[in-house]
């Protein structure tokens, strides 16, 4: 019997199908990692790149659900990113204390 078969019981895959759960790894990686970043340019760059790594994993496996989760992401840690970039963000913290005022 073939190591991690149980683990991975519909080995062996084409040179692609692991190629695309290679990018699915990493996209998940990216995302746990961002998540502990304190630099929020770094922390949105790190979850456009998880999510665009999933959203080639979604495709791929068709699920319309994951899809639209991740193109969602995709394009909400963009803007975010472009704001930074742009000098346009403005921090959550700094809008609620002002409404405070």
């Amino acid at each position: 019997m073939p190591p991690f078969s149980s683990l991975f019981p519909d080995m062996p895959w084409t040179g692609f199908e692991t190629t695309v759960h290679v990018i699915a790894g990493l996209g998940i990686i990216f995302l746990i990692y961002a998540i502990f970043l304190k630099a929020e340019k770094k922390q949105d760059a790190l979850l456009a790149i998880g999510a665009a790594c999933l959203l080639v994993y979604a495709i791929w496996t068709a699920s319309t659900v994951f899809i639209i989760a991740m193109l969602g992401l995709l394009i909400a840690c963009l803007v975010e990113f472009v704001e930074i970039v742009l000098g346009t963000h403005a921090e959550r913290k700094r809008v609620w204390q002002d409404k405070q005022k």
